[in-house]
């Protein structure tokens, strides 16, 4: 930094500098065309004095403009309230643009301000919308359920899974609305993992049964601090995907070591398998991202490409791991990672 601001330094001053070096040269030449032998020895003496004051000037002007720049450099920095801690304006310019800058903070604050409250009501209106149609929701599942199992036709079976659907579409609105003040709404406790799954394994049984998959879920361990209700929703939304994107084979869940590799007994990872069409390799690296479908999803023509989205932000919240590794026609492994040391110090 203080090599940059000595050459910032020189290169505004070099103009002046030069400008009264000219000027000397042309006394000194005019002193000479004239024989002033000893006006120019007497100048000598004064060009002498004149460059050791300029030199002490030079020094104390260099010290003065390298503590504001540094001063400016930590107002630059800081995310808030710059306009307190710039350096006073000498010139009637400096003052204009520090006034420039504070006008654009306020500015700045008012909209951010407007966009938070307009993001809060938005959510707000959300979570309100989507605990309101639950409970025609509930309705129809009663509804729905009032027959015996057995007596219930295919058309009534087919809307008992497409409720089913709707109701986990506001799910998802519902944890995307919350995921900015996810923080404040998590309950950190240790959890046996297995029970977990089994039991989002469970609530999407109407789903397994109507789709015909085979699904197999091997005995592990595995220990980890977490949030149980969050866990759960990123569970559901990788099994979602299974069933909807398998068409034929089943889904295997299994434990494994942090490699991915099948293991017995206390486990550090979790593995959900499918033998669906798999994702191509070009859209590996981004199905992550907020809003994207790749292939499979402008096929299919229902996707958000939000639920990936909502598990890595939730699994990164969680402190927990999230990879997936897939190839094209020959399905996809999510691999879910859980601290152990954390578990231990619990």
């Amino acid at each position: 930094m203080n090599k940059r601001i000595l050459k910032a330094y020189l290169k505004e001053h070099i103009r002046p500098v030069l400008f009264y070096g000219i000027s000397i040269l042309l006394m000194f030449a005019l002193a000479g065309l004239y024989e002033y032998e000893q006006g120019m020895k007497n100048m000598s003496y004064g060009l002498w004095l004149i460059l050791f004051f300029a030199a002490l000037w030079g020094l104390y002007d260099y010290s003065r403009y390298r503590k504001k720049c540094h001063k400016l450099e930590d107002t630059v920095s800081r995310s808030i309230e710059r306009e307190a801690h710039m350096p006073p304006a000498e010139k009637l310019p400096e003052a204009l643009y520090q006034e420039m800058i504070v006008r654009e903070e306020q500015e700045k604050r008012l909209l951010v301000t407007e966009y938070d409250a307009a993001k809060q009501d938005a959510a707000d209106y959300y979570t309100m919308w989507i605990h309101q149609i639950k409970t025609p929701i509930a309705a129809m599942r009663l509804l729905l359920e009032d027959q015996e199992e057995d007596s219930q036709s295919f058309a009534q079976k087919q809307a008992k899974e497409e409720l089913f659907k709707i109701e986990e579409y506001a799910e998802m609105a519902l944890h995307y609305a919350r995921l900015d003040s996810l923080s404040s709404d998590l309950l950190f406790k240790k959890q046996e993992l297995y029970s977990v799954i089994r039991h989002a394994v469970k609530k999407y049984g109407i789903l397994f049964i109507g789709s015909g998959l085979s699904f197999s879920m091997e005995e592990f361990s595995c220990l980890a601090v977490t949030d149980e209700k969050w866990l759960s929703f990123v569970i559901e939304q990788i099994l979602s995907n299974a069933i909807k994107y398998t068409k034929t084979g089943g889904i295997r869940i299994y434990g494994a070591d942090e490699e991915g590799k099948e293991r017995q007994g206390r486990v550090s990872c979790v593995v959900i398998q499918d033998t669906g069409m798999g994702i191509r390799e070009e859209d590996l690296p981004r199905i992550f991202e907020r809003g994207f479908t790749g292939c499979n999803g402008r096929a299919d023509q229902k996707a958000t490409g939000i639920g990936l989205y909502l598990c890595r932000q939730i699994m990164g919240r969680l402190s927990h791991g999230i990879r997936v590794e897939s190839r094209e026609g020959e399905g996809t492994r999510v691999i879910l990672k859980f601290d152990q040391e954390n578990v231990t110090e619990m």
